[in-house]
């Protein structure tokens, strides 16, 4: 079918720029590169090592330094655990099987620690992750084998080639906690035979719709459910909302953020817990120490000694065979007694779930799910659900050719198009002011989204505005080139002279410690670093700098503050505002507010895309318009 082949060109093209920036990134840098941009763990310090599955040693390691560097490094990536002595031959790959803090877990493929783990210092460095691309590829190649037979209808309906159906009955649900439209939905999912979708607005209480959904399919046909998820941090938010609701969830994979509770929903922990777990570990050690014993015929090799060596490897192997046989006994149990399993796209094909089938499967985050890899949960399933908001931002893509090409449009976002009648729009938002939403909901969603009374009005002292757009038009706030990025250092001057301004202003309604939440969001990075700086620099705003965040849109999507400030930065004469003309990544910056949204820009330039003169016009009707001579 030719749906699937474009899909996996497109894949191809990903996967070859992907791999070439990787290459871009480690080949021609020095390991202190590396470990800035985030790829290697150096120096690392082993806290213990011991046998996994199939032979295999596991090894924990520890970073001792440079603790605070963001890096990449996740559970289930490919990766290779090397020593500095002589880091061409000393090497060896492995699969990161844990990480939390600054403590990992490498599997290595080999049966023991390399003998030059003692010499030199040591370090964990991810590889290329061909592993995720080839199981999006076979999920395509099987999709396409499938779509060939009329009986698999789900296939077919998410293809376009037929149109999914719904029972004629809708069960009467009373969910008190839900309004109207998260009602709506959820007697959707329950009357769909093959496909539902929630559409969700920001601050329309998606997640809260899904989690009650999810707990009526169990009651409704008792069968276990797979949720999945782009992210591992939507992955856990969903895990323990389910949790709470007092549902069997297994969580298949490692949390991003590692708290108690989450912990205790994941397989390892659950297995540690297992009645059957005392005698595997009893094994294990034993298995150990038999290798430990075979080790020390290292150095004198006579007939005598390596046939011992070799009794003691087999009988060390011997015993692992019947651990694993146990673990997968355990594992195999709990998965039986688990309503929900959750996990990430890629992770719902993790060995201890791999050949499941689901009568259910939801996607969360959908809008920013990339088609191949949902193709690998919903492979198991006979009905999907999906969820998000394709008005928000898509998917990252490396590729800009294969973006172009569509691999930026989601799946959520055909179906939406192709199968309107399996859509269900959240309508009532509890995040914002109505003046701030409405915009938004003119322009993304038919005007059809209502403020609840709760937020409609709610202002952060009476009389207070919600709305501001501060034009710099005229000013002379020329923007300049910083590397490819833009900045405008007079427009971050004015946006901090208005801010501290405005702590004034709230400085007798609030206190320290309870003082309104504030972002500052620019979709330009070098924007932000003068940001930053002047804001270092504003001696009035010091005292409430813990309540100040400045970051890009994209860091904030699916967060919230109580005042957002916008840098447009653009300002010039040609009228060229480049990737401003997103207009998604724009909805998502105007709805993180929730009681006040101040926009700072140049409506010269901007005017020229009608997304913004439209916006400049909305706000003039609401006498939210300022031009910045008023605070120069």
């Amino acid at each position: 079918m030719d749906y699937f082949k474009n899909l996996l060109d497109l894949l191809k093209a990903e996967r070859e720029e992907d791999r070439n920036q990787y290459r871009r990134l480690t080949e021609t840098t020095s390991i202190a590169e590396r470990r800035a941009n985030g790829l290697t763990w150096y120096p690392i310090a082993i806290r213990g090592s011991e046998m996994s599955r199939g032979d295999y040693v596991t090894v924990e390691v520890e970073r001792t330094t440079h603790q605070d560097i963001t890096h990449q490094l996740r559970s289930g990536m490919p990766a290779l655990f090397f020593s500095n002595h002589d880091p061409k031959k000393d090497r060896v790959e492995g699969t990161i099987s844990y990480q939390s803090g600054n403590r990992l877990k490498i599997t290595l493929l080999t049966d023991e620690l390399p003998e030059w783990s003692s010499d030199g210092k040591l370090g964990v460095e991810i590889l290329f992750d061909d592993k995720s691309y080839d199981e999006m590829q076979d999920a395509l190649k099987t999709a396409n084998t499938l779509s060939q037979d009329p009986k698999n209808r789900l296939v077919n309906i998410l293809t376009g080639e037929t149109s999914p159906t719904f029972h004629p009955e809708t069960p009467k649900t009373n969910i008190p906690r839900l309004n109207d439209s998260q009602l709506r939905a959820v007697e959707k999912i329950l009357v769909a035979n093959e496909l539902a979708i929630v559409h969700g607005p920001p601050g329309t209480g998606k997640t809260t719709t899904l989690v009650q959904a999810i707990k009526a399919l169990i009651k409704q046909d008792h069968k276990k459910i797979l949720v999945v998820a782009p992210s591992n941090t939507a992955v856990d938010l969903l895990s323990e909302k389910l949790h709470e609701e007092g549902l069997n969830v297994l969580r298949v994979g490692n949390p991003a953020r590692v708290s108690e509770r989450l912990m205790a929903l994941t397989l390892d922990h659950k297995m540690a817990d297992h009645s059957l777990m005392k005698e595997a570990k009893k094994l294990k050690k034993q298995a150990n120490e038999f290798k430990n014993m075979a080790h020390k015929y290292k150095r004198s090799f006579g007939k005598a000694e390596r046939d011992q060596r070799k009794a003691l490897f087999d009988e060390a192997h011997r015993i692992m065979k019947d651990v694993g046989n146990t673990e997968q006994y355990i594992i195999d149990d709990l998965v039986a007694k688990a309503q929900v399993i959750t996990a990430t796209l890629v992770g719902s094909n993790q060995y201890m779930i791999r050949n499941l089938t689901f009568h259910t499967v939801v996607i969360d985050e959908a809008g920013q799910a990339l088609e191949p890899a949902c193709w690998i949960p919903i492979l198991k399933a006979q009905k999907l659900v999906l969820a998000g908001d394709h008005c928000q931002l898509s998917p990252t893509i490396k590729s800009t050719e294969a973006a172009r090409k569509g691999l930026s449009t989601t799946l959520l976002e055909k179906c939406v198009t192709l199968h309107p009648e399996a859509v269900t729009l959240l309508e009532e938002q509890y995040r914002m002011h109505e003046h701030i939403m409405g915009y938004s909901s003119q322009v993304f969603y038919d005007n059809r989204l209502r403020a609840h009374s709760s937020v409609a009005a709610h202002a952060l002292f009476p009389g207070d505005s919600s709305l501001v757009f501060i034009d710099t038009a005229g000013c002379g706030f020329n923007e300049k080139l910083e590397g490819t990025s833009s900045t405008n250092p007079e427009e971050a001057a004015l946006l901090m002279k208005h801010l501290t301004q405005m702590t004034l202003e709230l400085g007798p309604h609030y206190t320290p410690e309870n003082f309104p939440s504030i972002a500052i969001i620019s979709p330009y990075k070098q924007q932000l670093n003068i940001l930053n700086e002047q804001l270092q620099h504003t001696p009035e705003l010091q005292p409430y700098r813990h309540k100040i965040a400045v970051n890009t849109i994209d860091s904030f999507q699916g967060q919230e503050r109580d005042i957002v400030y916008i840098s447009m930065t653009r300002s010039n004469d040609q009228g060229e505002i480049g990737f401003l003309s997103d207009v998604r990544r724009m909805n998502v910056a105007m709805t993180r507010a929730r009681k006040k949204l101040v926009i700072v820009g140049d409506s010269a330039t901007l005017a020229g895309l009608p997304f913004y003169a439209d916006f400049i016009t909305y706000a003039e009707n609401l006498n939210a318009y300022q031009s910045a001579w008023e605070w120069i």
